[in-house]
């Protein structure tokens, strides 16, 4: 078990867009955020990105053995380039999501990580939660109610991660801790980039709609977005979770409009999904504020202004780094587990009682063995 005392952790995130690795540093005690470190990003090539998204959909037994050798590769490029942290969290990349039926998977060995870097490493961070029952996401709410009291919110506030999936944390900063009742309400809004950047690459050969430029040229069609929010996934009460290729289909609701028109309705159905996800809060939100890919799309930003009744901002206005937060936050769940403080909870994951998940693994003891 680690002391209480706050140390440098090495957190890395490879998300469900399949652009990169991100690897950030972090001073933290698992419940306080004491100071931020350095931070790097590593792209996947198109080729490592092709191999990604083959193996996506697939669950163990079945070969990713080539995505496994991309994952591992690109983290520990990234990962040896920092000194000086004192424990690793690794995420691994997510290849399918299904807590109600097959579980989850995250590809990577996170033992291996631990023996080639010298550093002890938490990964798996996920299956406990869903082996007890819980979605077994979102994870950063912990991290992001420990944000919240770092910037001195003295509000109910919402971080709304707009990656390939959106996920929301509801933070009301008056509690103490994350797992007080009544402190955190957290699940997954929707579809954000995921179908934008699969619209992209099926007809443009591009990875993403670079700064909403597509989108702002087309008009949303409101049969398409009718259609979209008559899936019952946004009648369900939260806490709740979604695949990344959960709404796969909203691609066909597009088949038939311009490259334009097309772009702007994909982006209209991920802003339309938050605004019915704030009708889940408990309180609504003073403000929210954006990180992940998506706060970089204007044409995302400025619907959701539209729609919403409070102010919507990129998470830099506070003076966080919204390219890497996620990346802090599993830097901040490794030191929590090392503690044995609860990762996820009932207003998270929807998990009875508080988890603490990860597998921990030592070089030193492994090298002993």
């Amino acid at each position: 078990m680690l002391s209480a005392d706050p140390i440098w952790a090495l957190g890395a995130m490879s998300g469900t867009s399949l652009d990169g690795v991100d690897a950030a540093m972090l001073r933290t005690d698992g419940e306080r955020i004491f100071a931020f470190g350095d931070s790097a990003y590593r792209a996947y090539s198109e080729a490592e990105q092709t191999t990604l998204r083959e193996a996506l959909g697939k669950w163990p037994g079945e070969d990713v053995a080539a995505a496994e050798a991309v994952t591992h590769a690109a983290h520990l490029e990234v990962l040896q380039g920092f000194r000086d942290a004192e424990l690793i969290g690794f995420h691994g990349q997510t290849l399918a999501h299904e807590p109600q039926g097959r579980g989850t998977y995250q590809i990577g060995d996170g033992a291996a990580l631990a023996e080639a870097l010298g550093v002890p490493v938490i990964w798996d961070f996920r299956t406990a939660d869903v082996q007890l029952g819980g979605e077994g996401a979102p994870l950063a709410p912990y991290f992001h109610f420990a944000c919240a009291k770092y910037i001195q919110a003295d509000a109910p506030l919402g971080i709304l991660n707009l990656g390939g999936v959106g996920n929301l944390t509801w933070i009301d900063p008056s509690y103490d801790r994350p797992n007080d009742e009544g402190a955190l309400l957290a699940f997954d809004t929707g579809p954000a980039n995921a179908p934008i950047n699969d619209l992209m690459m099926a007809r443009r050969g591009e990875r993403c709609d670079r700064d909403g430029a597509l989108a702002r040229l087309g008009t949303v069609e409101p049969g398409a977005l009718e259609l979209f929010l008559e899936e019952s996934y946004f009648r369900r009460m939260p806490p709740k979770s979604l695949d990344r290729d959960a709404f796969a289909d909203m691609i066909t609701l597009v088949n038939e409009l311009s490259d334009f028109d097309a772009a702007a309705t994909l982006t209209g159905m991920s802003a339309a999904a938050v605004l019915q996800a704030m009708e889940h809060c408990p309180k609504p939100p003073s403000r929210l504020l954006i990180t992940g890919g998506g706060r970089h799309n204007p044409v995302m930003m400025d619907m959701m202004r539209a729609a919403l009744d409070c102010p919507v901002d990129p998470i830099e206005a506070v003076g966080l780094d919204g390219d890497m937060l996620e990346a802090q936050a599993f830097a901040h769940l490794a030191v929590r587990v090392r503690r044995g403080l609860p990762t996820s909870g009932p207003s998270t994951t929807g998990v009875r009682a508080g988890v603490s998940g990860g597998t921990f693994s030592d070089p030193q003891a492994q090298g002993a063995a």
